[in-house]
């Protein structure tokens, strides 16, 4: 018998509700070292918010239109409105704001093989681990890669 998602996860990953500011989401993410926050409410997941989430959600922000003059610069008055109202948008957002909804996930009895061709097949990068419909735990690529060497 294989190792299953179970024998590589990280227990008990760090959880968010989707009611979370982005802000706060990835502070957490920068204190716990992890690179991703399942989504969780009434005990049942929701959805998974990742670095990736959070850097398009910045990157999605419009920066202000600049316009050189004698010198110096100008901000086009519309365009800093415009931007302001961006800015405003993306540190108000939550986590529902962000997240992937149904992400692929796998129960704790999935073997690693079979974890990792989900996970290309997929093309992610961690996948919530699941027993019945609790989360349980969470396994990346590098536990995965982990893993491998270990048998050796």
């Amino acid at each position: 018998m294989g190792l299953t998602a179970r024998d590589i996860m990280t227990p008990e990953p760090v959880s968010v509700t989707r009611e979370l500011t982005v802000t706060d989401a990835a502070k957490l993410m920068v204190e716990k070292h992890v690179g991703a926050l399942p989504v969780v409410e009434d005990e049942k997941l929701i959805g998974i918010v990742t670095e990736g989430d959070l850097i398009m959600q910045d990157v999605k922000m419009e920066f202000p239109t600049y316009i050189q003059l004698l010198d110096g610069f100008i901000m086009y008055p519309p365009a800093t409105a415009r931007f302001e109202n961006e800015l405003k948008k993306a540190v108000g957002a939550k986590v529902a704001d962000v997240m992937t909804v149904e992400p692929v996930v796998v129960q704790a009895a999935t073997t690693v093989e079979d974890v990792a061709t989900l996970m290309v097949d997929r093309d992610v990068s961690r996948v919530p681990v699941l027993d019945g419909e609790k989360l349980v735990g969470i396994v990346s690529k590098s536990d995965i890669v982990r893993s491998l060497i270990a048998g050796e």
